[in-house]
């Protein structure tokens, strides 16, 4: 069963484009894996939130990845331009009209 994590990133001002690089950064790591989906996005009226929705094989996968070395070296260098602001909600995907079950 499909894993989503979708979360809500505060930045400090100034520095959204500087956290988008990082997310945005291509990684066949994450892919590797069990990342089936990880988009990063912006709303025109909030420039210092940063949103992620990601899609994983499993919530097992996801966890693991937080311990891969190039995950952790992403979060530690994003972490001085994060306002310790965070929020979101993780669910497991029961069935899309996009894909035949």
């Amino acid at each position: 069963m499909t894993f989503a994590n979708v979360g809500t990133i505060g930045v400090l001002p100034g520095q959204r484009d500087a956290v988008i690089e990082i997310l945005t950064r291509r990684s066949e790591v994450l892919r590797d894996a069990g990342c089936v989906q990880y988009d990063v996005g912006v709303a025109a009226d909030d420039a210092d939130t940063v949103y992620v929705v990601e899609l994983w094989q499993s919530e097992q996968a996801h966890r693991a990845s937080l311990e891969l070395a190039e995950v952790r070296a992403a979060i530690a260098e994003a972490r001085p331009f994060l306002s310790g602001a965070f929020g979101g909600f993780r669910f497991d995907v029961v069935g899309s009209p996009l894909v035949e079950t």
